[in-house]
C-alpha cells in the first residue's frame, strides 16, 4: 500500500481535529500552536485523548487546551532531567577519567587488553574519533597542533572530556571484570559493583537522548531496563514498581536521583519534580509510573 495522504493547510488541520471531536474554543490560538508544533509532534500528545484510534475519534469533552498542557509539561520535564543527567554525566565521566588514568595509563581507552569485545571497542574508539575531528573545543585543537607528531589520540583527561555520554558509557560497560576501577567507580556512585552500573547508564543514555532531540517523554515506552540493586546500601524507594512497569519514566527517574544523592547531595530534585506536578495539576502520573506518596519515599525525601 502506498501513502496517499495529500499535504494540509493547518486551517484544515484544525477542522480535522474539530471534525474528529476535539474541542477548540480558539482558533486563533490553535492555528498558532500548529503553526509552531507541527501536527503530528502533537499527535502523541491527544493519542491517549482519542477513544477510537483507528478512526481517530475523540472522547467526549475532550480539549485542545488539554493537549498543550500535556505538551507544556513534557517540554518542562525534559529540561529538568537533562538538567540532572548533566549532573551525573559530569560526575561519572570525572570519575571514569581519574579512576582509570591512575589504574592503567593516561591512554588506558585505547588499551585493547582492557576491554571484553574488541569489535566494540574499535566502534567506539571510531565514534570518539569523530568527536575529536568535529569539536570546536580549544585544548584538543591546541594538543594536536602542539603534539603533531605523538600519533595517539589525547591522554584520557582531553579525549573523554569531550566523548559524548553515549559513548563514555560504552566504554565502562566493555571494561573487563578484572579492571579494578570498574567497581570502584560502581562503588563510589552506591551502585555496589559493576554488574549494576552500565544498564543504569544505557537507560540515562537512551532517557538523554530524547531529551536532547525535544521527543516526547511523557507516556513514552522507555527501551532500557535498569538492573536494580536488591540490597541498595543508600536511600532507595519502598515500593519498587514491578518489572512490567520498567518502560515507564518513574524507576527511571529513581535511578537517576539515586546517583544524583551522590554525585550532587544538596541537590533540588525532588522539590523541582513535585513542583512541577503541582503546576500541571491534571497530569495523569500514572503515565510515567507514578503512584500517589511517591513523595514520601526515602529516595524522594531530604
Amino acid at each position: 500500500m502506498k501513502y496517499q495522504k495529500p499535504w494540509e493547510d493547518v486551517k484544515n488541520q484544525v477542522g480535522k481535529l474539530k471534525q474528529r471531536g476535539l474541542i477548540i474554543n480558539n482558533e486563533e490560538l490553535a492555528l498558532h500552536y500548529l503553526q509552531n508544533i507541527s501536527y503530528y509532534r502533537l499527535e502523541g500528545y491527544w493519542w491517549p485523548l482519542q477513544a477510537d484510534k483507528n478512526n481517530h475519534i475523540f472522547k467526549p469533552n475532550s480539549h485542545f487546551e488539554t493537549v498543550i498542557s500535556i505538551y507544556n509539561f513534557d517540554r518542562e520535564l525534559r529540561l529538568l532531567i537533562f538538567d540532572v543527567i548533566e549532573r551525573i554525566e559530569i560526575g561519572f565521566r570525572t570519575r571514569l577519567i581519574y579512576h582509570l588514568s591512575r589504574e592503567g595509563s593516561p591512554w588506558w581507552f585505547e588499551d585493547p587488553s582492557l576491554f571484553l569485545n574488541q569489535q566494540k571497542h574499535q566502534e567506539t574508539l571510531a565514534s570518539i574519533d569523530r568527536e575529536l575531528q568535529q569539536t570546536r573545543e580549544v585544548f584538543i585543537k591546541e594538543h594536536f597542533k602542539k603534539y603533531f607528531q605523538d600519533k595517539r589520540r589525547p591522554p584520557a583527561w582531553k579525549t573523554i572530556e569531550i566523548a559524548s555520554f553515549g559513548n563514555i558509557s560504552k566504554l565502562y560497560g566493555n571494561l573487563k571484570p578484572r579492571v579494578n576501577s570498574k567497581n570502584s567507580i560502581a562503588k563510589e556512585l552506591g551502585t555496589i559493583n559493576h554488574t549494576f552500573l552500565p544498564s543504569w547508564l544505557q537507560s540515562i543514555t537512551q532517557i538523554r537522548n530524547i531529551c536532547a532531540h525535544h521527543a516526547r517523554l511523557w507516556n513514552r515506552n522507555l527501551p532500557g531496563r535498569p538492573k536494580l540493586l536488591p540490597k541498595p546500601p543508600n536511600k532507595w524507594i519502598i515500593n519498587v514498581p514491578k518489572a512490567s512497569e520498567h518502560h515507564k519514566l518513574y524507576i527511571h527517574l529513581a535511578c537517576m536521583k539515586y546517583l544524583l544523592n551522590v554525585i550532587s547531595p544538596e541537590n533540588h530534585f525532588s522539590e523541582r519534580l513535585s513542583n512541577l506536578f503541582n503546576k500541571y495539576h491534571m497530569i495523569d502520573l500514572g503515565a510515567l509510573g507514578i503512584s500517589s506518596g511517591w513523595e514520601n519515599e526515602p529516595l524522594w525525601v531530604g
